[in-house]
């Protein structure tokens, strides 16, 4: 494919001596904001959520982020922090899905030393090491009902009690919570405690999935392609068009993140300097004419449809498809499926059986 009908990354070879040239900012507008945590994009969905983001980063409000996963919530997060006026403070982060249960509590406010079987030391939490910074607790819907409580403690008075300790300890810390579940829906499901929703969701930011902002997904491809032929020392010169238009109409369920692995994954097999980017059939956002949303949609309704419905229970349709019964609610809602519609459904597979 001759260079007329790519998209070039520089004017001129990239050697080792050149490499350092893929490490500036590139022309493209959809760069400018390379600069601000590694957030690219010039989409209006993209400015409005950074807009937030600056509007809130001086205050010491606690910040809610909503986002699909691999949206960018964590930078999200970390440019907030860089900021506000807590910059010079520590960042430090905390996957609440990550922790076991029986584990977070610990790692949240820290313990004494034989507080339980393994605990050989004293320990900090997380909260006493953001102390004077700001703490992101990503996938913040993940976090039991029986230390809710506990939370919305320390996030109202400032305080709390390490694990086997009577000492109270205070702590000034500014808390930015994430999650891609919708926490209104837990809090009907009792799941998740309404006051502690409502300490969080002081100001709201919701990121935008990668579908609904396609035209900053060439800027995207320029960056992470540089950067990964910087790490890399490939000497990539050139994106095709229809590479990028094949990029362009994917679906990416797994978003910004997702983008990143695909491009990471081409320039390892690109040897010539032609960006190839792989076949992406398997997570292709069309399979025999239908969307992802479309294909798991219909797979819902078939074993609602066998279940007659049901959705909780043991032989319910959330235990069949291996989910939570909160996350399957979420889900139905999310692709427009209610219950009285399953139960039509159901009720019409159940009259088409022959007898």
């Amino acid at each position: 494919m001759s260079t007329a009908t790519a998209m070039p990354i520089n004017s001129e070879r990239v050697t080792s001596r050149g490499l350092s040239i893929l490490k500036r900012a590139a022309h493209d507008p959809a760069d400018r904001f390379e600069e601000m945590n590694g957030i690219v994009g010039t989409s209006q969905v993209l400015q409005d959520a950074l807009r937030q983001a600056s509007i809130v980063a001086p205050t010491d409000s606690t910040v809610l982020i909503y986002g699909e996963t691999g949206t960018g919530k964590e930078l999200f997060a970390s440019l907030i922090h860089e900021l506000s006026r807590r910059s010079g403070g520590p960042f430090i982060r905390l996957n609440c899905a990550a922790i076991p249960e029986g584990l977070l509590e610990s790692e949240l406010f820290g313990h004494e030393k034989g507080a339980f079987t393994s605990a050989v030391a004293q320990r900090m939490g997380r909260f006493e090491a953001a102390n004077r910074g700001t703490l992101f607790l990503d996938e913040i819907g993940d976090v039991p009902l029986s230390l809710q409580s506990k939370l919305l403690r320390v996030l109202q008075e400032r305080e709390f009690e390490r694990l086997g300790s009577a000492r109270t300890v205070r702590v000034d810390v500014r808390v930015i919570a994430a999650t891609n579940r919708n926490l209104s829906e837990l809090v009907a499901e009792q799941t998740f405690r309404i006051d502690l929703f409502y300490r969080l969701n002081v100001f709201p930011i919701t990121l935008p999935p990668l579908r609904d902002r396609r035209e900053d997904i060439p800027g995207l491809v320029r960056h992470f392609v540089r950067c990964a032929a910087t790490s890399m020392q490939r000497p990539i010169q050139d994106i095709p068009r229809d590479a990028i238009q094949t990029l362009m109409d994917h679906h990416w369920p797994g978003n910004v993140r997702e983008l990143q692995n695909v491009i990471e994954r081409a320039v390892i097999l690109s040897e010539d300097g032609l960006l190839r980017v792989p076949k992406l059939d398997v997570e292709s956002s069309h399979f025999g004419g239908s969307t992802l949303n479309e294909m798991e949609r219909d797979y819902i309704l078939e074993v609602l449809a066998e279940t007659g419905g049901t959705i909780g229970g043991a032989s319910g349709a959330a235990r069949r498809l291996g989910v939570p019964r909160t996350t399957l609610i979420s889900k139905m809602k999310r692709l427009g499926i209610s219950r009285r519609v399953s139960a039509r459904l159901c009720e019409a597979d159940r009259v088409s059986l022959p007898v």
